[in-house]
């Protein structure tokens, strides 16, 4: 259950945290790479203050984990997912984008079946199923 609620409390952040990033972007219409660097910047300082009690801990992990972490976080969900996200924010509303956005978890899972991470039950298939459907009925004209 813990799980479950950081992932509601991670689920209320993003969508809110959404809503105020678009209005940012309107307000002073800035282009999409300028604010993906104000909140990467933001978030940079407050990630450092609370990693930083454990920090030494990345430096006895070897290179592997760094890079993975580095390529799947920094440069795939962090650089190019923020980027691509806020011109998404700054082209639609809300109610288009973020249901597309944040299929991120069919992705995830998909690509950790195709890795042998994940596995695939019935139950899942359909809630994946259902997931597409919800996006696509909310998404269309």
């Amino acid at each position: 259950m813990k799980a479950e609620l950081f992932a509601l409390l991670t689920a209320a952040c993003w969508g809110i945290g959404s809503f105020f990033e678009k209005k940012g972007l309107a307000l002073g219409n800035l282009p999409p790479f300028v604010g993906a660097t104000i909140r990467t910047s933001i978030s940079l300082i407050i990630l450092l203050f609370l990693a930083w009690p454990n920090i030494q801990v990345a430096f006895k992990t070897g290179w592997k984990p760094i890079l993975l972490v580095a390529f799947g976080g920094g440069f795939l969900a962090g650089a190019m997912g923020i980027a691509l996200f806020y011109t998404a924010l700054k082209a639609g509303s809300i109610g288009r984008v973020l249901p597309i956005a944040f299929t991120s978890p069919l992705f995830g899972v998909l690509i950790g079946f195709l890795f042998g991470t994940e596995t695939l039950s019935i139950k899942n298939l359909l809630g994946m199923t259902l997931t597409i459907a919800g996006i696509v009925t909310l998404t269309l004209k």
